[in-house]
Order: C-alpha cells, then sequence, then structure tokens
C-alpha cells in the first residue's frame, strides 16, 4: 500500500536512494579525452580500409593518407591539439558532434532516434497499462528528484567491485576533494563515467530551426506530456514546494486520460516531428504566428512525454516497429525520449540522439524498472484518489491554417511511405553464449561481429564499412568512438568458413577466429580509451570546413566516402532492464544491427530498407553463429 512509503511531504519516496557520494563528485576530475596522434590515427584509418579496396585502390588511397599526415593534416592536427588546450572544460569532440546531430536536416525518427523496450514487470497484474503507466511515471520523477538533490549514485564502471564497489571505499572518496576524487577512484580501478548528459533527460526537448537546430531546457516546467490517439494532455506532476504529486492522484488523472471519448484529431500534430528539419522548422514557425506559442511551449517544456498506445504488442517484430516509430500521431520525436506503454503494459523508450547517448538513457531505464518493479507506488488494489481531473487535466488544442493543414498531410504521406519500406526482423540464438564462449577464451562482442561479417560475406560476397559504437564516458563530455569491426582479420576467417572449409582443419578454424578475437579486443580497447581513428580525423574535416578551407584530397577519396557509408552499422547493450533494442539502418541499403550476447543465447534485431533482405542476413547470421560454436565445441562443419 502506498502509505508505508511515507509519500508526505518530502519524504524518503520522494526520491530513489541517497548516495554519501553526491552524483557529479567525480565531474571535475574525468580525465579529458585525449587527441590521438595524427601518425597513430593514419595507420589506425589505413588498417581499417584494408579489407575493404583491392591492391590498387589501397596504394592510391595510403598516398592520398600519408600526403594528408605530412602535409595540411598535420597543421589541421596541430590547430586543433592548440584549440583543445585552450578549452580544458570539454572535450575536442562535444562542438563538432553536436553540430553534426543538430545539423543533420533528416528526420530524426528511423535516422537517429533509438529505442530500447523494457522487460514486462516480473509480477503479471502489474503489467496492466495504467498501473505501469502510473509506476513508472512516478519512478521517473524520482529519477529526475534524486539525480537534481545531488543523491543519485554516480555512474562508475568497476573493473574490481569487491575493493571499489563498497560502503568503505565510498565513506572514504566522498571525503576527497572533487577536484581529485578520479583519482581516488582510479587506484581502486573504478571508472567514474561523465553524467554532463543527465540532465538533459528532462524537460527538454529539440527545436527545429533552419539550418542547425536547438536544444532546449526548462528545468521550471511541473508538468508531464501526454499522447493518447493523438491528443495531447498535460498535468503538473511536481506541487508549488518541488513535491511530487500523490501517486495516487498521478493514477486518477493518466486514469481520465486512458478513459477520455475524444476523437484522434484529423490533422495530428505529432507527424511535425517526422518531417525534415527545414520544412518542420518553417511549419513551427508558421504554428508560432498562428496563436499556438502557449501549447507548444507546454509540449517543449514538458519533463518528458508518455505515449500511450491503444493496442496490445503481438509479437517481438511489432514490439520494435511501435517503439522504434510507432504511429506518429502518438509520439513526439523531438522530446529528449518519449516513453511507450501500450494497451497490454508494454512499455519502451524512444529517445532523440543528439543531447546523449545510450549510456544516460540505459541508466535511467535501469534504475525506472528496479523502482517501479521493486518498490511499485501503487498496486493492481491501488484507488485512484479521488480528485477533479478534469480541472487538473489540461487537454491542448491547436490553432490550424490550410498551409499547416497541408503540411501535416504531407508529413503524413511521406512517414507512411517511409515505415512502408522498412523491415524489421530478428532472431534468437539459442545454442551458446557468452558462458561457452568465456571458457573457450575468446571475446562474445568479437564473435558476434565475425558472425555479422560471415552472414554478409555469404550474402553478398563482399566485405563492407562496419560501425561499431564504443562510449568514451569514462572521459569528460566524451561522446562515442567507432570501433570497426571489418579487420583483414575477420575477412580472413569469413572467406575460410564461407569459401574454403574443406581447405581448413577445425584446429586452423579456431585459430582464425582467436586472432579475430584479439584483434577485435584490441580494437576495443582502444576506442573506448579515446584512440580510434574516426572521431580525430571528423574533428580535422570539420576543422578545415569551419576555416573555409578547401577541403583536403584525403576527404574527396572514394575510399574516405565509401568507409563513411556504413552498410552494416552496430550497436550493443545488455541490462536486466531491457528486452531488446533497435534502429533504423544509417544508410538507405544498409542494416542496422542491435544485438545482445546474454549468458546462454544470442539475440539479433535487424532493421533494412528494400535494398536488403534483412530476412536472409539474419538467416547467413544463424548460420554463421552455427559453424562459429560448433567449431569452437571442436565439431567438424559442413559447408
Amino acid at each position: 500500500a502506498p502509505g508505508r512509503r511515507g509519500y508526505s511531504g518530502a519524504g524518503a519516496a520522494e526520491f530513489l536512494h541517497r548516495s554519501i557520494v553526491p552524483t557529479m563528485h567525480y565531474q571535475k576530475s574525468l580525465p579529458r579525452l585525449p587527441v590521438p596522434k595524427l601518425e597513430d590515427t593514419i595507420t589506425r584509418y589505413l588498417n581499417a580500409q584494408k579489407p575493404l579496396l583491392n591492391d590498387d585502390q589501397f596504394r592510391k588511397t595510403e598516398g592520398l593518407a600519408h600526403a594528408f599526415e605530412k602535409g595540411i593534416g598535420r597543421e589541421l592536427h596541430e590547430q586543433l591539439v592548440a584549440q583543445d588546450n585552450q578549452n580544458k572544460h570539454t572535450s575536442y569532440i562535444t562542438g563538432p558532434w553536436f553540430d553534426m546531430y543538430l545539423k543533420a536536416r533528416e528526420p530524426v525518427v528511423l535516422n537517429f532516434n533509438a529505442f530500447m523496450s523494457f522487460n514486462p514487470d516480473p509480477k503479471s497484474e502489474y503489467n496492466d497499462q495504467l498501473i505501469r503507466a502510473t509506476n513508472m511515471t512516478v519512478s521517473a520523477i524520482r529519477f529526475m528528484k534524486t539525480f537534481r538533490a545531488g543523491y543519485l549514485e554516480p555512474e562508475v564502471f568497476h573493473l574490481n567491485p569487491e575493493k571499489s564497489d563498497t560502503e568503505i571505499f565510498k565513506k572514504i572518496i566522498r571525503f576527497v576533494p572533487s577536484s581529485i576524487s578520479w583519482f581516488g577512484a582510479y587506484m581502486v580501478n573504478a571508472y567514474p563515467l561523465d553524467m554532463s548528459q543527465y540532465f538533459r533527460l528532462f524537460n527538454s526537448t529539440r527545436l527545429p530551426k533552419l539550418n542547425r537546430d536547438e536544444l532546449y531546457t526548462d528545468e521550471k516546467a511541473k508538468h508531464l506530456l501526454v499522447l493518447r490517439n493523438g491528443n495531447f494532455y498535460v498535468f503538473d506532476v511536481i506541487d508549488r514546494d518541488g513535491n511530487m504529486l500523490e501517486p495516487s492522484e498521478i493514477q486518477a488523472h493518466l486514469k481520465y486520460i486512458l478513459s477520455d471519448n475524444s476523437p484522434a484529431p484529423a490533422f495530428p500534430l505529432g507527424y511535425l516531428t517526422s518531417e525534415n528539419r527545414d520544412t518542420w522548422a518553417l511549419l513551427r514557425q508558421n504554428l508560432l504566428e498562428n496563436g499556438n506559442e502557449e501549447a507548444l511551449q507546454k509540449v517543449d517544456s514538458a519533463i518528458f512525454c508518455l505515449s500511450l498506445d491503444d493496442f496490445a504488442i503481438k509479437d517481438f517484430v511489432h514490439l520494435s516497429h511501435t517503439m522504434l516509430h510507432g504511429d506518429a500521431a502518438n509520439r513526439w520525436y523531438d522530446k529528449s525520449f518519449n516513453l511507450i506503454i501500450t494497451k497490454d503494459g508494454t512499455a519502451g523508450i524512444n529517445f532523440e540522439h543528439s543531447w546523449g547517448d545510450g549510456v544516460a538513457v540505459l541508466r535511467f531505464q535501469n534504475e525506472v524498472f528496479k523502482d517501479s518493479t521493486k518498490t511499485p507506488a501503487i498496486s493492481p488494489q491501488s484507488k485512484p484518489a479521488s480528485v477533479d481531473s478534469s480541472r487538473a487535466v489540461q487537454k491542448l488544442d491547436f490553432k490550424l491554417n490550410d498551409a499547416l493543414k497541408a503540411g501535416i498531410t504531407k508529413a503524413k504521406q511521406n512517414f507512411d511511405a517511409t515505415v512502408e519500406s522498412l523491415s524489421l526482423n530478428m532472431i534468437q540464438f539459442q545454442e551458446g553464449g557468452k558462458e561457452l564462449l568465456k571458457q573457450k577464451k575468446v571475446s562474445p562482442d568479437a564473435v558476434a561481429q565475425l558472425a555479422f561479417q560471415m552472414a554478409f560475406l555469404r550474402q553478398y560476397d563482399q566485405t563492407v564499412a562496419t560501425y561499431e559504437s564504443c562510449s568514451t564516458a569514462a572521459f569528460k563530455h566524451g561522446r562515442t568512438e567507432t570501433i570497426r569491426p571489418a579487420s583483414v582479420y575477420t575477412k580472413k576467417c569469413s572467406e575460410a568458413f564461407v569459401k574454403e572449409l574443406s581447405k581448413h582443419s577445425t584446429e586452423e578454424l579456431q585459430n582464425l577466429i582467436v586472432e579475430c578475437s584479439k584483434y577485435h579486443g584490441r580494437l576495443t580497447k582502444e576506442a573506448a580509451m579515446g584512440q580510434g581513428f574516426d572521431r580525430h580525423l571528423f574533428s580535422l574535416r570539420y576543422l578545415a570546413l569551419s576555416k573555409g578551407l578547401a577541403l583536403p584530397d584525403f576527404y574527396q577519396d572514394q575510399a574516405y566516402a565509401r568507409l563513411n557509408h556504413n552498410i552494416i552499422s552496430t550497436s550493443t547493450l545488455v541490462s536486466p532492464a531491457v528486452q531488446l533494442g533497435g534502429f533504423g539502418p544509417v544508410v538507405s541499403d544498409g542494416f542496422g544491427v542491435g544485438y545482445q550476447v546474454q549468458d546462454d543465447w544470442i539475440g539479433c534485431n535487424v532493421s533494412s530498407y528494400p535494398a536488403r533482405n534483412g530476412k536472409e542476413f539474419l538467416q547467413c547470421i544463424y548460420k554463421s553463429l552455427e559453424d562459429i560454436f560448433n567449431v569452437l565445441k571442436g565439431k567438424k562443419i559442413g559447408s
């Protein structure tokens, strides 16, 4: 019962926990993201190019790379280092990376926004739409309040949790000044992570502007935005004193919204957030000039957007479609995130990507899942408060002229056509996972990536540019770095399995897998330490263009363009809170691969457009995993 958790005033229930180490304790002393040495970057770049090019192409690219390294590249690198030394409060990638996202004119949905869906509540009767929406909303607000009060446990990566993830360590480290606290954690093999993105989780949105969007945050706003059936509702969830509304009142307001019979609007505004950014910027201007300023302000400043869908989830493919794009009438893709809850209580998050990366969103999801399932604010027996929701809940009305109606109609046509062409498919490989791979002393992530390379070779008979995202949150204002999983090692190994199976003994095949694993491990470590090459080259190119220089020949090389046309784009996550995650292909002839390697199974979620066959790609991945596992078990395999 809610009573036992003391929802009177600012009781403990206002917070998830009270960390004795302040949330931002390590932020000041985080190490800075290193600018790699130019010669290392060029070597790594050429290593990534090698499997994609024939000898003549490679010689040409190598010549351009070395000329760049000795000439204009050296000058740009020195300018970048000098600039970085003058901006010690941030990282060299921050400005260029925000610009990359905010200047992009493609729609955010399917191109940038990603999703992660929650596991169901272990107690099945709690997977009711109203109960789960109330509990997750309460947990999300508690997360926000805990973070803002400085009580949220700092995000730390523990290499040796027995020593560092202990009460005694926390009691000592909290007295170490924040200017040097990072070193204290480092001494016990713990790596505090950057938390500078977290504030943008709440009260934030991406505003469409011509040429470059803006991120907007208004922490004073106290209301929640709820979308249902294409209608927009807002109500306060924080009172004048900064306390959270009683869960039973939140439940009452959500119940009121769920039982509202208003018809769906003929011109649902949500579609506009799925448009080209310049088109949307002009339409937004029109909305503002047409008397919608107050309503839009409510949308933009809301703590977050809760999307309540009126249907149940049929299967995992339906789940992915719902969370990745869903019905644009019932989403506001520009909000930092939409918490989506369907009729059967299935929940997920769709998040806008410019403000932050998976690390912050995943921490939020983990805490919300844990809090809403272990200490739910309401139970199936709870009664909503007897309050007048018709007064507390405001339904937003938008005044639309003919140009806006036409704009919404066009946006809907574009959105429907894109979604129509998107395929989502998935597999679960049940014949082994992390445990067996670790026994055989190979990296689980390397094996998954090797399977993708092998599968693409089997399906299309080629090796193509591949992207794996790696967080650099161990550094101040770090974002991500790219791991380049396609290597001469994966190419050699894939060709052995796919084309020359009869020529190799099982032992030789095992050795090829081990070589791939070692090299992939090295690439992963380099990327996590800020020693990849992609962000460095990206920043040098950005610097050249911002200085009005002609684009150096190195960047005009077809091979450079091809390496950055990522046909296989991949990202992995494993969390007790998350069932599956995914994103759209980053190029029209590509695959978007979300995957997770669990203890005894491997899951893969693939998105594609008509230029590629995702179903067949997954069948090839399955076959590749089967072959790799059989070889590691010492079995002989047939072609």
